[in-house]
């Protein structure tokens, strides 16, 4: 018995609640900086009327920044401290957000928001690895991840409305500046609860490597968007081919490092490769439909932001609703049959989501993202903790930065393909379409994006501007009931990979099959 209880991990005290309540600040203030943008895109597309390539450059290049800095900034923080190197980032990430808010041209909030995905990629590392460093007792460590992934639920709830409210009274670039007084109260009360946390063991950080996960990854997205934009070129394919093959020299360089970026060799774990493809492909899917939905509201049903971003509170309040509730009710269920059926809910979502119309959708677009998220919530939840828990204990640190990477890969390429797919339909539709004696000019912004065509008929007399106005509004539907299909096919292909590959994967060894204490 008293072996057993000097064994016995210490349990976390006030001082590490009060720090859990700072980190999830921290990562609820990250996922509002992508949903508020989200909602600002119809005003800041009729301001700075950007290409339609710009504009998805505006929205994914924070999610590609951070995913190709992540690895990068937690081999420093492993270095001078993962305490430090968050606080670094809030302050980072706080001056970024006023130059983005500020912004006077689609290159400027391009740059804003790169800058504002280095500074994400300091904090995003951290989070989670103090967390387990913070809460040794395996119930109360669940308990923690819970509130951790509750946090980024909470911030999807929260971003759209506070957004909406500054929208209502202020300029598109407001939004940033929520951001703001969030830092602060990090910067001043981080220090006197979050321990700080170094490896004595860590790695030399190889900016050659850094430098080449970047490349890599910016080379084969841009070559995407080209294709979307412009159809096969001789630009896009080199882009892809380029950022191919620095992938796989970075790859064979990391094998070859004393202190590589990357573990390749978890990769050989079966559970964990598994897991993290499921992981990758789920965010994938629900990040990428997201695009559309605030477009949708504002754009085609003409309600205002503030009104959109109430709209999007059911479904994430579904999503809190579920990830937190179905570790309870499922505690008895194989993890491989969890997530396949909350992505074949998710499915059902999406193929609803095709369904809605230009002149009366708000019902079904609620209800389909209401049933996306109450199928992804677990989803999310036990594939995060899969991919730490499958890896060694000794590596669990590792296993950690390679799943919030191939997180934020995951939804970052959602944005992209999918977002570049249902441009390319709009586009076409819209050619197709095109009322007789638009101007060729104003032709062509509204051929850029829907918001460029809203801003272009408001130029037009009638009858030709409700013209306009009617057959972008059908194309970008189009595109919207296409693209919803495909990541419904994409969720269903993944809920049967994800019963094959996890058939005999138990459960997380971490969580309790218990209620979590109130």
């Amino acid at each position: 018995m008293d072996t057993d209880t000097a064994a016995a991990p210490p349990r976390a005290t006030r001082r590490e609640w009060v720090g859990l309540a700072v980190l999830a600040l921290a990562c609820l203030l990250y996922v509002m900086d992508l949903t508020v943008l989200h909602l600002a895109v119809p005003d800041l597309s009729a301001d700075l009327a950007p290409s339609s390539t710009q504009l998805l450059w505006i929205i994914d290049v924070y999610g590609f920044m951070v995913a190709g800095a992540l690895v990068t900034m937690g081999t420093l923080g492993d270095r001078i401290g993962r305490r430090r190197l968050l606080l670094v980032g809030a302050a980072a990430f706080g001056l970024v957000s006023v130059l983005a808010a500020f912004s006077t041209t689609p290159e400027m909030l391009i740059v804003s928001r790169a800058l504002l995905g280095l500074a994400g990629a300091t904090v995003a590392p951290s989070t989670l690895s103090l967390i387990f460093h913070m809460f040794r007792d395996p119930k109360q460590r669940s308990l923690a991840v819970g509130v951790w992934i509750s946090a980024f639920s909470a911030g999807s709830a929260v971003g759209p409305v506070l957004g909406g409210l500054m929208l209502e009274a202020f300029w598109w670039g407001s939004v940033f500046l929520l951001a703001i007084p969030v830092m602060g109260a990090l910067l001043v009360i981080g220090p006197k609860v979050l321990p700080e946390y170094r490896d004595p063991d860590a790695g030399r950080l190889d900016p050659l490597s850094a430098a080449m996960s970047i490349v890599a990854l910016l080379a084969v997205v841009y070559g995407l968007k080209q294709l979307a934009q412009d159809g096969l070129s001789l630009t896009a394919v080199a882009a892809v081919g380029l950022g191919v093959a620095v992938g796989v020299a970075w790859t064979r360089r990391q094998r070859r490092l004393d202190d590589p970026m990357i573990d390749v060799g978890l990769f050989r774990v079966p559970a964990f490769s598994a897991t993290l493809v499921v992981n990758f492909l789920s965010i994938f899917v629900m990040v990428g439909y997201f695009l559309f939905v605030f477009q949708y509201l504002q754009l085609v049903l003409g309600l205002t932001p503030l009104q959109a971003g109430l709209w999007s509170v059911p479904s994430a309040a579904a999503f809190v609703l579920s990830s937190q509730l179905a570790p309870r009710v499922l505690a008895g269920v194989r993890p491989a049959f969890v997530v396949g059926g909350g992505l074949v809910s998710s499915a059902a979502g999406l193929f609803l989501l095709a369904q809605v119309q230009v002149d009366h959708g708000l019902v079904a677009l609620v209800a389909a993202s209401v049933v996306v998220s109450l199928g992804m919530g677990p989803v999310f939840g036990l594939t995060t903790e899969l991919v730490v828990g499958t890896a060694p204990p000794e590596k669990a640190g590792a296993a950690s930065g390679i799943s919030e990477t191939a997180a934020e890969l995951g939804g970052a390429l959602g944005i992209a393909v999918l977002g570049s797919v249902g441009v390319a339909l709009y586009r076409a539709g819209l050619d197709s379409t095109m009322p007789a004696g638009v101007p060729g000019p104003v032709a062509s912004a509204a051929e850029d994006t829907l918001g460029g065509a809203v801003a272009a008929a408001a130029t037009l007399p009638e009858p030709s501007a409700s013209a306009l106005l009617a057959a972008s509004r059908e194309a970008f539907v189009t595109g919207m009931q296409v693209t919803s299909v495909v990541a419904g096919l994409i969720a269903t292909a993944v809920a049967v990979l994800a019963v094959v590959v996890l058939r005999d994967t138990p459960a997380p060894s971490t969580p309790t099959p218990e209620p979590c204490p109130a």
